[in-house]
C-alpha cells in the first residue's frame, strides 16, 4: 500500500505557455553535442579525437576521478570537435550523425537473473552509470559508493515542467525494467503526485511507492527524501531521473543505448507549446526551429525557468533536461515609476498586486528580470514558507556564506541539493543567488571530506 505524504509548504507559479499533451515532430540534428557540465561533479577526460568514428553507446569522455564511469555518445557518427574553454576545460564533445544509425550491442539481459554487481557492470559498460546522482553533495555518483536506498521522483511540478506521465506513454515496460534493475542494487522508492494515475506508476513493482500531496516543490527528489527517509552524515543515497530509468530499462530490453526522450517545448515565447521526441545532445536550433514567437529579447532555458540553465540556439539539449522553455528577457522594457504601478498582470507572493484576487488559475507571462538589486540578507522566514523540508533554510544559507562547515553539517547540508532552494530564490527579497550559493557550499564540503 502506498505511503501518502501531505506537504503544505510551497508555491505554485502558473506561467503562460505550458505544453499541451501532443507531440510535434522535430527534424533530426546533423550534429549532436554531449555537454559534461550537465553531469555535476564530473571532471571529464575525453577519450576520442576529431575524426574518430563512434557507435551510439561508445564512450566520448570518462570521469577523470573514476575512469570506470564513461559517458556514451547518443548517436553513431564522426567526432567533429572537442570544444574547450579556459584552462582547456571541456565544454562539449560534438558528433556528426551518420545517415544510418548504428548501435553498440551490449546484449539483452534478463534483470531477474542479475545481481547488483552485474547491473552496475552493465551500466558502466554502456555509459549510463553517470546518469545516477547521489546525496550528499548532489553530484553524479561513482560505483564505489554503497547506497542505502535509490530514490526516483516521477513528479515534475516546477513551472512549465514536462509531464512525466505523458513521456511514460509507450515506455512503460522500459520504466519497469529500469526500476527492477536498480532494485538489485538497493531498495528503490518511487515518488509520485496525488493526481498521477498511470498504472505504470501506481502499480509499480520492486519499489516502495510514496504519494506526495502538496504544491511545488513536492516533486523535488531531495524534498521527498527529507520527508520519507532523511540522509544522515556518513550515509549515501542515489537519485535517478525517471527518464534515466527508461534509458536503463531500454538497455536491458534491447542491449542498446537509446537516449530518446520526450521533452516539453514551453513558454510564452513559443508559438504552440507542445512535446517533441529528441535525443540527448540534440541541437536547440533544431528543436526551436519555427517555434519561436520572437528571436530577440528572449531567454532560452535548458530546463524549467527556476532551475534550468540559460542557453542559446547554439547549445545542445542537456542530459537531464525534460523541457526547453523560452520566456521574455525583459531587457527591452522601460517602466516609469514601475515600483508604484498597480501591475495588474504581475505575480506577487506577498499580494502586493491585485492579481491575487483573480485566483490561482490566472496565467502569468513573467520575464527574466530580477526587479531589484542584491542586498543584505533579511531574516524574514521567506525561505521556510516555500521549503517543505525539516531544515532551517535561512540559517543554513548564512552558514554556507560564512564558510562554517560544522554549522552546515548541523543544519542539514547533506540532505539538500541546489534545486531545493529554487523557490526560495524566487521569493527572496534579498535577491541572493541561493542555488549558486548551495552548489558552492556542497563543492567545498565535498572537497574537505575527500
Amino acid at each position: 500500500m502506498a505511503n501518502v505524504v501531505k506537504l503544505r509548504k510551497g508555491l505554485e507559479i502558473n506561467l503562460k505557455g505550458k505544453a499541451k499533451e501532443k507531440k510535434q515532430p522535430t527534424r533530426g540534428s546533423q550534429e549532436y553535442g554531449l555537454v559534461p557540465d550537465f553531469f555535476v561533479g564530473v571532471t571529464p577526460k575525453v577519450v576520442v579525437r576529431p575524426g574518430d568514428h563512434v557507435l551510439a553507446g561508445d564512450p566520448l569522455f570518462v570521469n577523470k576521478a573514476c575512469p570506470e564511469v564513461n559517458f556514451a555518445s547518443p548517436v553513431s557518427g564522426t567526432v567533429t570537435e572537442v570544444m574547450r574553454g579556459q584552462r582547456r576545460r571541456v565544454l562539449c564533445v560534438k558528433v556528426k550523425a551518420d545517415e544510418k544509425q548504428e548501435y553498440r550491442d551490449f546484449g539483452v539481459r534478463d534483470t531477474g537473473s542479475l545481481d547488483a554487481d552485474k547491473v552496475k557492470k552493465a551500466l558502466l559498460e554502456a555509459g549510463l552509470f553517470g546518469y545516477v546522482n547521489q546525496l550528499p553533495y548532489a553530484v553524479s555518483t561513482t560505483p564505489d559508493t554503497t547506497p542505502s536506498g535509490i530514490f526516483v521522483s516521477a513528479l515534475r511540478d516546477m513551472p512549465l515542467a514536462g509531464d512525466f506521465e505523458f513521456e511514460l506513454q509507450g515506455n512503460e515496460d522500459a520504466f519497469q525494467t529500469g526500476i527492477t534493475a536498480l532494485s538489485k542494487i538497493a531498495p528503490v522508492s518511487l515518488g509520485i503526485g496525488i493526481e498521477q494515475k498511470s498504472t505504470a506508476l501506481t502499480a509499480v513493482q520492486n519499489a516502495k511507492l510514496n504519494v506526495f500531496d502538496g504544491p511545488c516543490p513536492a516533486g523535488n527528489v531531495g524534498v521527498q527524501i527529507n520527508n520519507v527517509s532523511p540522509v544522515s552524515k556518513g550515509e549515501t543515497v542515489w537519485t535517478v531521473d525517471p527518464t534515466a530509468v527508461i534509458f536503463i530499462g531500454r538497455l536491458f530490453l534491447t542491449g542498446k543505448v537509446d537516449l530518446r526522450r520526450t521533452i516539453a517545448v514551453a513558454g510564452s515565447q513559443v508559438v504552440e507549446p507542445a512535446y517533441t521526441e529528441v535525443l540527448v545532445g540534440a541541437a536547440l536550433s533544431d528543436i526551436l526551429d519555427g517555434r519561436l514567437v520572437n528571436t530577440e529579447h528572449i531567454r532560452i532555458i535548458n530546463g524549467n525557468p527556476l532551475t534550468g540553465r540559460v542557453s542559446s540556439q547554439d547549445d545542445y539539449l542537456g542530459a537531464h533536461t525534460s523541457e526547453i522553455t523560452v520566456i521574455p528577457e525583459g531587457d527591452d522594457k522601460n517602466e516609469l515609476l514601475g515600483w508604484i504601478l498597480p501591475r495588474t498582470n504581475e505575480f506577487s507572493v506577498s499580494r502586493s498586486y491585485f492579481t491575487w484576487l483573480q485566483g490561482k488559475k490566472k496565467e502569468y507571462d513573467l520575464d527574466a528580470r530580477i526587479k531589484g538589486g542584491k542586498r543584505h540578507m533579511i531574516m524574514s522566514g521567506e525561505y521556510d514558507r516555500v521549503l517543505p523540508m525539516d531544515i532551517y533554510g535561512e540559517y543554513l544559507i548564512k552558514s554556507i556564506i560564512a564558510g562554517d562547515i560544522d554549522k552546515q553539517e548541523q543544519l542539514g547540508i547533506y540532505e539538500i541539493s541546489p534545486e531545493d532552494f529554487a523557490l526560495a530564490e524566487f521569493v527572496d527579497s534579498s535577491k541572493l543567488p541561493l542555488q549558486k550559493i548551495v552548489r558552492e557550499g556542497l563543492d567545498v564540503l565535498r572537497k574537505e571530506n575527500e
